[in-house]
């Protein structure tokens, strides 16, 4: 007894515990006991098997809290998907461990009390639940049982439900449509959708067009499914298209169906009626009594249904009035008796009617017609020589009656300014770019032009401008000759003339 468990009394031989005993530990226990008369040297000894009897003291304890599985979502009834498993310390009955499903689930597992092979009872197919949670209890057989019924003691097994691509896509949208013949190029003609029952990328579905689109009337976008015109249509020309189109799903082994999409094209009223000849030539006779019958004009009308029914109509001209024609079958009889001396030739027009009214609310586009116009056809101005750089000296202007960048005004100057003068091209004025100087140039003629901003053939006007420079007394007379020598004799009588001075002043 090296952890003195145990106390024997000297006296009578008693055998008494003296700590808590653990079965789990120890469950049997030899003891030497020796015995001693007196203080007889000579002892004698015997061994004492003492058996620690199991109470159930240990609740069965699982390895790990929470687990995960996958499964595949085809797995037939009885599928072993998971085995779960508890430790008890203690023996026998208080060691033997019975599983069972603790937490509420669609009754598609069961487990087994005594393995903890949790099963399928049924396929999960029809489950739109991709993953199941099942908290696992597990409890001995003891008396008192002890369990791990308590959601922090019990086996968290999530159960994830792997998709099989085994769902062909199905057409939920219908296999016909129709369309106006007249719509724009991009217009959405039809939506095409598949479903797919399968899960990720097993139920990602694509579209295409397999055949009937050979002129490539129509595109269809793959992810949409939206279908549009990729060209002007024509009743005339083609009145129905066959499709077929192909949904196609994303697995490794990809899925498909496919579909026949009729679009029929419904007619527009955009084709005018044609008569069977140009020229209708008849001869009736004179003074025959009205309703004489006198020709039967046709035309036909290659649109579909209503836009196809035509009338007929003799338009105003000399002589109609003595003649009428069927509003429907374009009989044309006589109205009145007819006198060749009178008129030997009628000439009629006939015209079948394409018409109807609607409310038309109109805005007018502005079109380029204008030219920018000046306020004069020449300008003339007049300025000091030393105006100084930098000065206006004309503001010109012109309007344009178009609208937006069509009547949006710019300045220029042509013709060559002796670097004198330059143009604000947004204001139109005219400065000066340098000192000018009227004895160097007294008069400047150039040319100034207002363009409209259009972006497509922009128009413009072109103006005459002069410019006057006037002079300024800036320059001081100056001698021909400097110094100025005259010789005069001695004999030279007075008020003679001994010589002419001159002088020159540029201003």
């Amino acid at each position: 007894d090296p952890h003195g468990r145990f106390s024997i009394d000297s006296q009578f031989g008693i055998i008494r515990t003296k700590k808590q005993l653990d079965h789990e530990t120890q469950s049997v226990v030899v003891l030497t006991v020796q015995s001693q008369l007196g203080n007889s040297p000579v002892y004698s000894s015997t061994q004492v098997n003492i058996t620690v009897i199991d109470v159930n003291d240990n609740p069965p304890l699982f390895l790990t809290k929470s687990d995960k599985v996958t499964i595949s979502h085809t797995q037939p009834p009885g599928t072993a998907v998971y085995i779960a498993h508890a430790e008890d310390k203690d023996s026998g009955l208080n060691g033997a461990v019975k599983y069972s499903i603790a937490s509420k689930q669609p009754n598609a597992f069961s487990i087994d009390p005594s393995l903890g092979v949790v099963n399928l009872t049924r396929t999960v197919f029809a489950d739109k639940q991709q993953e199941y949670t099942l908290h696992i209890a597990a409890e001995d057989c003891g008396s008192p049982p002890l369990t791990s019924l308590l959601m922090l003691d019990s086996l968290a097994v999530k159960i994830v439900i792997l998709d099989v691509n085994d769902n062909s896509p199905s057409f939920t949208s219908s296999p016909l449509s129709s369309v106006m013949e007249d719509v724009e190029v991009g217009f959405l003609v039809h939506r095409i959708v598949a479903k797919d029952p399968d899960e990720g990328r097993n139920g990602q579905v694509t579209y295409h067009i397999l055949s009937g689109n050979e002129n490539k009337a129509f595109v269809l976008d793959k992810i949409t499914g939206l279908l549009t015109t990729a060209q002007l249509l024509d009743r005339e020309f083609q009145e129905r298209y066959s499709l077929t189109v192909m949904a196609l799903d994303d697995g490794s082994t990809a899925l498909s169906a496919t579909q026949v999409l009729t679009i029929i094209v419904l007619d527009v009223n955009d084709e005018a009626p044609i008569f069977l000849k140009q020229l209708y030539e008849t001869a009736v006779r004179e003074n025959q009594d009205p309703g004489e019958f006198v020709i039967k004009v046709e035309a036909v009308d290659r649109d579909a249904g209503l836009n196809s029914l035509l009338r007929y109509e003799i338009l105003p001209g000399t002589g109609y009035e003595k003649f009428k024609i069927n509003l429907d079958s374009g009989v044309l009889i006589t109205t009145a008796s007819l006198d060749r001396e009178t008129q030997e030739v009628f000439s009629l027009k006939g015209s079948p009617s394409r018409s109807s009214t609607v409310q038309l609310y109109l805005t007018v586009l502005d079109e380029n017609d204008h030219n920018p116009l000046f306020e004069k056809t020449q300008y003339q101005v007049s300025v000091r020589e030393d105006l100084e750089e930098g000065s206006v000296i004309l503001n010109l202007f012109a309007s344009d009656e178009d609208d937006g960048l069509n009547g949006e005004v710019i300045y220029s100057l042509i013709d060559n300014t002796f670097g004198a003068f330059a143009i604000d091209s947004v204001t139109g004025s005219i400065v000066t770019t340098k000192a000018l100087d009227w004895e160097t140039k007294s008069r400047y003629t150039f040319r100034a032009v207002a363009s409209d901003c259009s972006t497509h053939l922009p128009r413009s006007t072109t103006v005459s401008v002069v410019v006057h420079v006037g002079d300024v007394n800036d320059n001081d007379p100056v001698f021909f000759q400097n110094p100025i020598r005259a010789f005069v004799p001695a004999e030279t009588p007075v008020n003679e003339t001994i010589i002419t001075v001159g002088a020159e002043d540029v201003d």
